[in-house]
């Protein structure tokens, strides 16, 4: 399945099941679920990353686990919408898991400027987090915001299946 541009993403879709979103950063990948109906995105894990089939397996195995239908990567678009190579990395991070690893889902990009701020205001603010505990669940919020942002916006866009 190859890697798609979000607005067709929903086409790709069954009626329900749940899709996987990543935070993929350079020492970890924060990995969130979201239900079947797709309303509701929910933390699940953090997978640090060793060598790229090590984690592609772990990846796998979280969506054969969680009956995952598509997966959505958060993009790390610079402020000016450009992309840099932080962007260019999670890029070849998708295609290596349709081309290498084999993933076999619809796999399609959603901007994640600031989510990762936007967490650590939360925790520092609302939750009242230490910097340690924040540096063991931020990847994983993080992804659930990701995620939680795409599922708002695939609840607007219209349903194109046929």
């Amino acid at each position: 399945m190859p890697l798609i541009d979000f607005s067709e993403f929903l086409s790709l879709l069954p009626p329900r099941g749940r899709v996987l979103g990543l935070d993929v950063g350079e020492k970890t990948v924060g990995v969130a679920v979201s239900d079947r109906d797709r309303k509701v995105a929910s933390a699940v894990g953090t997978i640090r990353r060793r060598k790229f089939t090590a984690d592609a397996e772990e990846l796998k195995r979280l969506a054969d686990e969680r009956e995952a239908v598509g997966l959505i990567v958060g993009l790390p678009v610079n402020m000016d919408a450009s992309e840099g190579p932080r962007a260019q990395s999670v890029r070849q991070f998708a295609r290596n898991l349709v081309e290498i690893a084999g993933i076999d889902l619809p796999i399609a990009f959603w901007d994640e400027r600031l989510s990762t701020a936007a967490v650590e205001r939360f925790l520092v603010g609302e939750a009242d987090m230490t910097r340690k505990r924040r540096g063991e669940v931020v990847d994983k919020l993080a992804a659930a915001y990701i995620l939680q942002g795409a599922l708002d916006a695939l609840g607007r866009l219209p349903d194109r299946r046929d």
